[in-house]
């Protein structure tokens, strides 16, 4: 599933939306930035990517920093997960999908190819005994470890392929026009809900914030807009959605509110320092 066209280039500068205090605080959570996830590390770092930038950002909530992960080693990233100590990026190079795994410091440590096992571009999840769950095209799910992979859920999918994130210590799966499942850690379903939208919304993303809360992004093409929909952790059940937005931006707050990111700060580079030095580990 592709991102919609159309959305702005450039990175979003979040200190004006990012305060010195944590998750329990006011400060709202960007989730969404011009339509690609915001992956949530603790209440202390968030990591993006943004259209055209061979890395991935780091903001540090409390000082309104930007360090970057993985340049010269990354191509086209896109998702990104923290687990286990390490940093995991999907990437892909000349239509091959692959996953980049940097060690805590952004040292690359092993590059592992999608391509073998036919996953679908982005979409993967690590589990906490860190195997690797991945999307076939046929929405079957496949759990690697090392050089070795085990079918992990056969859900068979329709012609439109889904999309895959880590949630509540196991994987959520959303199949376009059939349904939305969160599996625990060893493919058991947890809960399952028929797909709620009409043909008139495009699915394109789904994230985590730092609550364990997951959330999915639409386009609504005849309105010209985006919704992003909150679902409860424990039944899948769609219980916040917020007011349409005209650009693919969205924040959260600590109740779990969404609303469009109105500010839409952006700086020219999308970086505001290199940040050397800075480690790159979530602080306790």
């Amino acid at each position: 599933m592709r991102p919609a066209r159309g959305w702005f280039l450039g990175a979003v500068v979040l200190a004006g939306t990012l305060g010195a205090c944590g998750t329990s605080g006011p400060a709202r959570q960007p989730i969404f930035i011009d339509g690609r996830a915001v992956a949530a590390v603790g209440d202390t770092l968030l990591a993006f990517t943004r259209a055209g930038l061979p890395a991935v950002l780091l903001q540090h909530r409390a000082s309104g920093t930007v360090d970057t992960l993985g340049r010269g080693a990354l191509h086209s990233p896109l998702h990104i997960q923290f687990a286990g100590d390490r940093w995991y990026v999907s990437d892909v190079e000349d239509g091959r999908p692959s996953l980049a795994v940097f060690a805590a410091d952004g040292r690359l440590e092993r590059r592992i190819d999608l391509a073998r096992v036919g996953a679908v571009p982005h979409q993967f999840a690590v589990l906490p005994d860190n195997r690797i769950v991945v999307e076939t095209p046929e929405g079957r799910l496949i759990a690697l470890a090392g050089d070795s992979g085990t079918r992990f859920v056969d859900a068979r999918g329709g012609p439109k392929t889904g999309l895959v994130a880590a949630a509540s210590g196991g994987v959520v799966q959303a199949l376009p026009d059939k349904h939305l499942t969160l599996y625990n850690q060893f493919g058991n379903i947890r809960w399952r809900i028929d797909w709620p939208w009409l043909e008139t919304a495009f699915v394109t993303d789904l994230t985590v914030d730092a609550n364990g809360r997951i959330h999915i992004i639409a386009g609504i093409p005849a309105e010209n807009n985006f919704v992003v929909f909150g679902l409860a952790a424990t039944t899948g059940e769609v219980v916040r959605w917020s007011t349409p937005g005209p650009h693919a931006s969205f924040t959260v707050d600590f109740l779990g509110e969404i609303r469009p990111d109105t500010a839409q700060r952006r700086d020219g580079n999308g970086v505001s320092g290199e940040g050397e030095g800075v480690p790159l580990t979530p602080h306790p």
